[in-house]
């Protein structure tokens, strides 16, 4: 069988394909701690043995293979603020000039994919352009320098944009021709490529200071260059604004106020200062933004119980040590400090003035992004996954509708829609037999892995659906709530988009090395290989197309990895016509219905990148690269737009042995210059749509 790309060689990697220095800075180094999930709740493999009923089963799957072939169900269509930001970004449709044949490929997919490589750049197909839309350090307030590395302050920094760009978001703008407003999170800060002569040991108080002020989010304004796709930001306009590690945040719904959330600076358990480790997230069809607080557990000292445990939270110092200069950085001091992170956080990106609030409705977990559709009554409902080796998968249905428009009441009863619903965690179950799940990744006999599912109630309001669970202990201890009522460990559950064409969720499992080891989880049907390297993508269909239901069926879209690897499949599109895949991570859509993925830890021996994959019609599975990102960067917060492109090319130049003094890369400004994680926009030289 023949590739459509060749594949680079593999090589040695540090867990998933990342480097030490990455896992140092981002996670804490989860890989190589315990798994905090040591639950002996039940996984699929379990049920499947067990004399569950085919029928029910393969009835309730016949609601996938429907929605499949036919791609009309009833659905809600995309939000207003994303609607009209895609009407801003495009002109309409224009053919090719005549005797140009158009690539080949699905809509929005007919381009040149890019070869997997090594280069220190962003690489995109034959007939793109690309710019950078604004870096690390660049002033976006009124008053805030121009950046300069050696002379870098906490207060300069809490004016620029921050480090670690993910999540991504762009909305429309009224009144300002040409112009939307770009939301951007910054996870984490890797120091050592940020200071030079960094001692990891005694950082110095100016230097934590400056790391609290690169985390956080970034809303800026940004103007299209009109003859081509390219952004730049407009600097000091007045909806620009910076929020960190000390900014204030309020905390919303069922547990604002538990014992539970109380600090000795906030004996109220209702005001937080700071979000940190911001991922991916989500936007909202009332026109805010949704950002998941991921690896905030690594930011703490000093934890103590088995609750601290189950979030992976250390023993001892942090890598950072910040809990040198701020106590409740130290669980020692502060026990419910790290309690008050781990939410999803709601911003209000068109009042500079507002204050971002914490939902606990939606639970507390390693949150890697927050993305909402509506009912058919215009409830909407947040799915999310928690970014842990066999940790689970999540929804929240809201009790409450949404109001149309902009008025001043529309607003503000829809800032309240995410604080009373229903939270709910995945239970996966296979309809195959047990014996052909072998962990080799080979199909079974049906020739799919498919199979139904169940919605598990964990709590609504103040009623806890947990036995031996209060309501606040579901909301601030959610893991714990999977745990008791057996939901499915799956292969670190990170992204999770409904299509806004076909109602289908789509969720990214990154991947999961210790799946199949000596007291873990082994393969199941809907995580199929031990030892899994590079992960999978899960398609997920509620039953009757009704996201308030209790049930679903699902089905793997995508097994990643090398094309000619027996284990991969691409939706049964030949094999020989794809790019190769590993480690999906953020997902998002296009206008025409396609599944892009961004990668996260490639072990194909590529740098990552972004890829466009077919969901619908004979091309379903089709997959191909669109661009990769330069040494040691990881490919972040994709929006796809019908002119343009945006990724957040983060952590650039983070391999092991880089520092200020030596870097491994000298990406975006060349040589030397700092490395800067960046903002990128691509888009077709010839004015035209991308991929059409």
């Amino acid at each position: 069988m023949r590739n459509l790309l060749p594949l680079i060689s593999s090589h040695s990697a540090h867990a998933g394909g990342r480097s030490a220095l990455t896992c140092r800075f981002r996670c804490g180094d989860a890989c190589f701690k315990e798994t905090p999930n040591t639950s002996d709740n039940e996984y699929a493999g379990d049920i499947i043995a067990r004399a569950v009923s085919r029928r029910s089963m393969m009835r309730t799957a016949a609601v996938v293979t429907v929605a499949a072939a036919a791609g009309t169900a009833a659905l809600t269509g995309p939000s207003a603020p994303q609607a009209e930001a895609a009407a801003l970004a495009g002109h309409g449709h224009k053919p090719y000039p005549p005797h140009k044949p158009a690539p080949s490929g699905a809509r929005g997919l007919r381009f040149s994919p890019v070869a997997p490589n090594k280069n220190d750049k962003v690489t995109v197909p034959d007939g793109y352009g690309q710019n950078v839309v604004i870096r690390w350090g660049e002033p976006i307030l009124r008053g805030a320098p121009a950046f300069n590395p050696e002379k870098q302050t906490a207060k300069a920094q809490a004016g620029q944009f921050g480090y670690n760009n993910d999540f991504l978001s762009l909305l429309p703008l009224r009144g300002e021709r040409g112009r939307q407003v770009l939301v951007a999170n910054h996870e984490y800060t890797d120091e050592v490529l940020m200071f030079r002569g960094y001692d990891p040991a005694n950082p110095t108080r100016e230097q934590v200071e400056i790391a609290w002020a690169a985390h956080g989010l970034s809303v800026v304004v940004v103007q299209e260059e009109s003859r081509t796709g390219k952004l730049g930001a407009v600097t000091r306009h007045p909806l620009n604004r910076r929020l960190t590690a000390t900014s204030e945040f309020r905390v919303t719904g069922p547990a604002a106020g538990s014992p539970l959330l109380r600090t000795s600076a906030d004996r109220t358990g209702s005001k937080v200062l700071g979000t940190l480790n911001n991922c991916a997230g989500g936007t909202t069809p009332w026109g805010t933004t949704l950002h998941g607080e991921e690896n905030f557990n690594q930011y703490f000292a000093n934890g103590t119980t088995a609750m601290h445990k189950r979030y992976g939270i250390g023993s001892g110092a942090t890598e950072r040590k910040w809990e040198r200069f701020d106590r409740r950085f130290d669980l020692a001091q502060e026990p419910n400090e790290a309690n008050r992170f781990g939410w999803v956080v709601e911003l209000d990106p068109y009042d500079p003035d507002s204050t971002p609030r914490k939902r606990t409705a939606l639970g507390r977990f390693k949150h890697e992004a927050a993305e909402p559709r509506l009912t058919a009554d215009g409830r909407p409902v947040v799915y999310m996954g928690d970014d842990e080796k066999f940790d689970y998968l999540y929804k929240f249905v809201s009790s409450k509708r949404m109001k149309k428009g902009n008025s001043r009441a529309a607003r503000e009863h829809n800032l309240t829609l995410l604080d009373e619903g229903t939270l709910y965690v995945a239970k996966l179950t296979g309809d195959s037999p047990a014996a052909e799940i072998d962990g080799s990744g080979k199909l079974p006999d049906d020739g799919e892995f498919d199979g139904s599912g169940v919605w598990i109630p964990l709590a609504t309001g103040t009623t806890s659906h947990v036995p031996g669970m209060t309501a606040d202990e579901v909301y601030v201890y959610t893991r714990l709530a999977g745990d008791k009522v057996g939901a499915t460990k799956m292969d670190r559950p990170e992204d999770v988009e409904p299509s806004p064409r076909t109602g289908r969720v789509y969720v990214a499992l990154t991947n999961n090395s210790d799946r199949g080891k000596e007291g873990k989880a082994p393969a199941d049907e809907a995580n199929p290989r031990n030892g899994n390297k590079h992960g999978q993508v899960l398609e997920l269909a509620e039953n009757w197309d009704d996201p308030t239901s209790d049930g679903f069926a699902w089905r793997l879209f995508l097994v990643a990895g090398d094309p000619n690897d027996p284990s991969t499949y691409f939706a049964g599109f030949p094999k020989d016509r794809v790019s190769p895949i590993s480690c999906p991570d953020n997902v998002a859509f296009d206008t025409h219905g396609n599944l892009w993925i961004s990668t996260d830890g490639n072990q194909l021996g590529s740098h990552d990148g972004l890829f466009g994959v077919a969901t619908q019609g004979d091309r379903r599975g089709e997959l191909k690269q669109f661009l990769t990102v330069p040494t040691g960067a990881e490919t972040c917060g994709p929006v796809i737009q019908d002119r343009r492109v945006l990724v957040a090319v983060q952590h650039p130049g983070e391999v092991d042995g880089a520092s200020v003094e030596k870097p491994a890369s000298t990406w975006p400004d060349g040589p030397g210059k700092i490395v800067r994680p960046s903002v990128v926009a691509v888009w077709r030289k010839d004015g035209r749509d991308i991929g059409v």
